[in-house]
């Protein structure tokens, strides 16, 4: 199977359904008649893209709207497309460049006009004319892999190659799509780097202390700055410029400080980029510029080290209330095994912090007095074991902290976090995609439970046109019949159903996890009591991430909690900002984890940006609305615009937008465009609920 974008003609309609078969992402396009797509060179479109074909046509038509810059052949701005838009453009040759899911080139000759509405994003022609498409997929890899030691000193050498997959060193590195994958790390008994891996001569060196927990630490921020590391008795960033930041400082420990030097420099690189390919009208860097004296021109143009030095000598408390809710913040200890995770840590741009090799232990979840007798576990045969998983040894107690996602790296088990698992990490990379669109495989083994796969009309990951799910239920399963199951190249599988002695109950008697030999399926939701040792044993079989329970969990909170994941799920999120969102919306307690790559998404929001929103009546008539807006999975750094009449600006990704008043009308519109969670006065609901088609 091909691992680069496809173009494949529709079969029902004029038009075509660009397929990215990796991210399993999908962006149908309209023409005005049946077209048949020819594959032409890929290097007249300024950006590198994966794939190009030519079509004739009069038009093209997305069925949402997403951010459009048009430009000349040479990649220079011309203009800025949003909702609400009618840009006439006079004979010419035009590049077109759509944020989409699947990133999207037009590169077009003649005559051009771009129309949009709330749900609809149109490019007219005047005639039939040979336009090319070209895509890009978002998916990274790492390119090689590094071997070390775990000696600090070698460790520092084999970070130091974590720049190499930088794709620039402006500030648009600051986009998700503009960071590749760190070659991986591999423990080995001396250090190896490959030829030809060459790494961004930046003039950023990081010295840090000898220590391995240092060096988890720094790794991000060193991927980000494209920085050598050292390690010396004196912390600190300096660049050749003469430059230099202590990272020793008695306020902070060494993390936190790290922490808020990475938040700094890619902030301040966040509101910069808009000087460069993208000039567009973003709310951060106006409210900066209302409080700082900042040259964006220039700091545009100076290098990496200088931009560095600037930026770091502005307080970062001038700033901070601007910086996005980060995505994710792991916890690790500083075990040998746990330097292979350092590439997809630094790739996340996580925030990694130092718990002790024996963290404090924690109290198991509990199983609440008021839940109903029939939960999702058969009755054990009175052995005395505790409600909780009798195979898990210990848990670990993973501090509150200011982030979408939290995660755990090392031994135990994390109450409320994501235990990460380096077979995960490695079984992403690796799996094959399933094919066209998101396979789903929902397995119901009691029909007690069946509820669960009735959400919605069109079942329970419904049957949306423009982005599909292709979801297959099987019921009453044998235990070689769901070996098959987690056999097939599938992207999701949700279990409804009992476990018993970390086993999956099926018709004819029990399934022992550690019996399925090659899992295909790369994300999955257990949704039975107690099911977490049966997660990990998953991972290490070949999946990717799961959500799992730590306890007994009632069958109506089961129901409630595997219908709101799952709609989340549908709608881009990842496995790790679902469940902390049921919690959140308190459907879940802490008998809810995830288990190996928690930052895998199954679905794809409609916006790009995954959001939920918080409404708030004000009279009969008017409304205000809250719009929270969390990660793309590819990472920090994406921006967003509401499409509401009025608003002409760009937001960060990862934080609540001021509040917006609006009629009525204009909250429906609103609503009608995707559906996402919304809390309505206090009420938790969705946005295609009848009641909002009423406002």
């Amino acid at each position: 199977m091909t691992l680069t974008p496809t173009f494949q003609p529709a079969d029902d309609r004029p038009g075509l359904t660009v397929v990215d078969p990796i991210e399993n992402r999908q962006c149908p396009i309209q023409t005005s008649e049946r077209v048949t797509p020819t594959a032409v060179e890929t290097d007249d479109f300024s950006f590198p893209v994966d794939a190009a074909v030519a079509v004739t046509t009069e038009r093209l038509v997305l069925p949402f709207v997403v951010p459009t810059y048009v430009r000349n052949p040479a990649g220079e701005m011309l203009l800025e497309a949003e909702h609400y838009a009618y840009e006439t453009l006079p004979d010419g040759t035009y590049l077109v460049e759509l944020m989409a899911p699947i990133k999207l080139y037009i590169r077009v000759h003649g005559e051009l006009t771009i129309a949009s509405s709330d749900d609809r994003l149109a490019f007219y022609f005047g005639e039939a004319t040979t336009v090319r498409l070209g895509a890009r997929s978002r998916h990274e890899r790492p390119a090689t892999t590094v071997e070390t030691t775990a000696d600090p000193n070698d460790l520092a050498r084999a970070v130091s190659t974590f720049g190499s997959a930088l794709k620039t060193t402006s500030p648009e590195r600051s986009l998700p799509s503009f960071r590749g994958h760190p070659p991986r790390l591999a423990l080995a008994d001396d250090v190896r780097i490959p030829d030809g891996l060459e790494t961004p001569d930046t003039g950023v060196r990081i010295v840090v202390p000898p220590e391995r927990a240092a060096l988890y630490t720094i790794c991000p921020l060193a991927y980000y700055l494209g920085a050598t590391v050292e390690t010396g008795s004196r912390p600190r960033i300096e660049t050749d410029r003469g430059f230099e930041y202590s990272l020793d400082r008695p306020e902070y420990t060494f993390d936190r400080l790290v922490d808020r030097v990475l938040k700094h420099v890619f902030f301040i690189d966040c509101v910069t980029r808009t000087e460069g390919f993208y000039p567009v009208e973003l709310y951060e860097r106006q409210q900066v510029a209302d409080r700082l004296e900042l040259a964006f021109d220039e700091l545009y143009e100076q290098s990496l080290a200088d931009r560095l030095a600037t930026a770091l000598s502005i307080p970062f408390d001038a700033v901070a209330d601007l910086v996005p809710r980060w995505r994710l913040v792991t916890y690790a200890t500083s075990a040998p095994e746990n330097a292979a995770a350092l590439p997809y840590l630094a790739y996340e741009l996580a925030s990694v912090r130092s718990l002790p090799a024996t963290p404090e232990p924690a109290t198991p979840p509990t199983i609440p007095s008021e839940i109903e007798a029939f939960t999702r576990s058969t009755p054990r045969s009175g052995d005395g074991e505790s409600s909780v998983d009798r195979g898990i040894d210990s848990y670990v107690s993973i501090p509150e902290v200011d982030a979408f996602e939290r995660a755990w790296l090392g031994e135990g088990v994390p109450i409320g976090a994501n235990k990460l698992l380096q077979a995960g990490f490695e079984n992403g990379l690796e799996g094959t995609p399933s094919g066209d669109g998101v396979e789903v495989t929902i397995v119901c083994n009691d029909e007690r439970m069946a509820a669960e796969l009735e959400a919605t009309d069109d079942g329970l990951y419904g049957d949306r046109e423009e982005l599909p799910f292709d979801a297959t239920v099987h019921r009453d399963v044998s235990g070689d019949e769901l070996r098959r199951l987690f056999a097939a190249d599938v992207d999701f599988l949700h279990y409804v159903g009992h476990v018993e002695d970390d086993a999956f109950v099926c018709r004819d008697g029990a399934l022992d996890p550690s019996t399925l030999a090659d899992v295909g399926v790369d994300a999955f939701l257990i949704n039975g009591c107690r099911s977490y040792e049966i997660g990990a044993r998953v991972i290490e079989s070949g999946g990717v991430g799961g959500i799992v329970t730590l306890s007994e969990v009632g069958n109506q909170d089961a129901i409630a909690v595997g219908q709101f994941v799952a709609r989340l799920l549908n709608n881009g999120f990842t496995l790790r900002s679902a469940v902390a969102m049921a919690r959140s919306y308190r459907l879940v307690g802490n008998q809810y984890i995830v288990v190996g790559d928690g930052g895998l998404a199954v679905g794809q929001s409609g916006s790009i940006v995954p959001n939920s929103c918080r409404i708030e009546s004000i009279d009969d008539e008017r409304y205000r609305l809250f719009v929270q807006l969390y990660h793309v999975d590819s990472g920090v750094g994406a921006q967003y615009i509401p499409y509401l009449d009025g608003i002409d600006r760009h937001y960060l990704a990862g934080k609540e937008l001021p509040p917006i008043d609006l009629s009525g009308d204009a909250l429906a519109r609103f609503l009608g465009l995707e559906e996402i969670a919304v809390e309505f006065d206090g009420e938790h609901c969705w946005s295609t609920d009848d009641r909002f088609t009423l406002l």
